[in-house]
């Protein structure tokens, strides 16, 4: 059997494995929730280990935290910050909805490595208790919150957009390739009027600029922390200060404009700027979506679907029909895309769940949160890499749609009328005629009239024909 040591809290004793960190609370929290593979996001460690350095330093510059308290406590973090020690964090998602289990892992965590450094015992909480200094002018009610708030900012200005600026910028760099490519524009999956290649993927690269706004708009709630509120928003057992010093610790150590909320019971008792980010990544994923889907289309075939452009041949795409490639990267990134969206519906009902001074929804919010930023920047990342870049656009083939398309008659309109240019795209299409044989035929209007006003390069930007240049 493995070795045990004795840890007690307020209930009484527990038998910890001997090799581990943690204490008493992380221990009864593994036997009673240990539910299913979903453990509290590894961003959560690092969150609160920015917390916990942080609300060190401002108690011990408030007096109230001792020198030997305050550096070793700011040494276990900065190990912990140095990714050590992650496997001393194993608690679950569906535990207490309040977070409190996990608070109090890292609270235990830090206090033991505390007395490793200090020589002492594990379990012995001392030099560095983990209620009394630890977790010294906080609750798991504010400290909980405020580390999902960094967690989520975090992860998200350091791994989402770079990632999403990244795919921006190579599919604006395609559209600018691209921008002389005439094809063939379509509305409800039928032809219209032509548009350039690098038209069509400016409209990509314009919705993720959106997005990346959107995102920077959503993180401003993010950045009120709830931190200096305590159990209920009140601030009892917190100095007057608190909240403003440690926050600033924050905002310095990670770079980013944390700052403390002015009204902590609204952000103890509901977590709505999470919700508006959750929000966020879901109108990013609709819009990776319609990008994957359109690509895909138009990648379709090679000989059976439109094949206006080659993507890259990543893989087999079958185990039975030979060299057949699939378009695997915008697979992937369309089922990301759902996945964010029903991560968002999640989020949605746990922040609507809250009762009263606290909601008990937090694990379940910040555990789909982080799950869609990570696959978020995961994806993006890799159709990029993947995908985009090394598409090539199908030159033969968006001519020959642009020739024989019937839309283009839509230039002749304004000078034939409505009527008449509706009867030459349909005797086209009756006939199978080019658009020009049609006119032709029915003597609507001559040769060099048509050549001169159905020109599709002149179609792709404001244009009517006969109108003063």
């Amino acid at each position: 059997m493995t070795d045990v040591r004795i840890e007690s809290d307020s209930l009484g004793t527990v038998e910890v494995p001997a090799d581990k960190l943690w204490g008493a609370q992380t221990q009864r929290s593994l036997e009673h929730f240990s539910i299913g593979q979903d453990l509290i996001p590894r961003e959560m460690i690092t969150a609160y280990a920015i917390l916990k350095r942080s609300a060190a330093a401002a108690n011990h510059a408030g007096g109230r935290l001792n020198d030997q308290a305050y550096e070793l406590i700011t040494r276990a973090c900065d190990e912990i910050l140095a990714g050590k020690h992650r496997d001393m964090f194993p608690l679950h998602v569906w535990m207490t909805g309040s977070g409190t289990q996990f608070n109090m892992n890292v609270n235990e965590v830090v206090s033991n490595q505390c007395c490793q450094f200090a020589g002492t015992p594990l379990g012995s909480k001392h030099p560095v208790h983990p209620n009394d200094h630890v977790n010294m002018s906080q609750s798991s009610n504010d400290s909980f919150p405020s580390a999902m708030n960094i967690a989520a900012a975090l992860h998200t200005k350091q791994r989402l957009m770079p990632a999403l600026t990244a795919l921006r910028d190579a599919i604006a760099a395609k559209a600018a390739e691209w921008k002389d490519i005439v094809k063939i524009g379509r509305t409800h999956m039928q032809d219209a009027t032509p548009l350039t290649l690098g038209q069509e993927w400016s409209g990509y690269a314009g919705m993720l600029s959106d997005d990346l706004e959107r995102i920077e708009h959503a993180l401003e709630g993010v950045y009120q922390l709830a931190l200096g509120g305590t159990a209920v928003g009140t601030g009892i057992n917190a100095a007057s200060g608190f909240a403003e010093a440690a926050t600033a610790e924050i905002a310095k150590f990670t770079g980013l404009p944390f700052a403390s909320a002015p009204n902590k019971f609204a952000v103890q008792g509901a977590h709505d700027a999470l919700v508006q980010l959750s929000g966020t990544l879901r109108t990013l994923a609709v819009s990776l979506c319609k990008i994957a889907n359109d690509i895909r289309l138009m990648s379709c075939g090679p000989r059976a679907g439109f094949a206006e452009l080659h993507i890259p041949e990543n893989e087999p795409g079958s185990s039975i029909m030979p060299g057949k490639v699939n378009p695997t990267q915008a697979e992937a990134l369309t089922m990301i895309a759902v996945q964010v969206m029903a991560n968002d519906v999640a989020v949605g009902f746990g922040g609507a769940g809250g009762y009263l001074e606290m909601n008990v929804y937090k694990p379940l919010m910040i555990a789909n949160i982080a799950q869609s930023i990570g696959i978020l920047s995961d994806g993006c990342t890799n159709f990029r890499k993947f995908l985009v870049e090394g598409t090539r656009p199908n030159h033969k083939k968006i001519a020959e749609y642009v020739d024989r398309s019937l839309m283009l008659v839509t230039a002749l309109a304004p000078v034939i009328g409505y009527d008449k240019a509706s009867q030459i795209a349909h005797h086209a299409m009756d006939h199978d005629l080019t658009l020009k044989e049609a006119a032709l035929e029915l003597g609507f209007v001559d040769e060099r009239t048509f050549d001169r006003v159905v020109d599709p390069a002149k179609m792709v930007k404001p244009y009517v024909a006969g109108a003063p240049s």
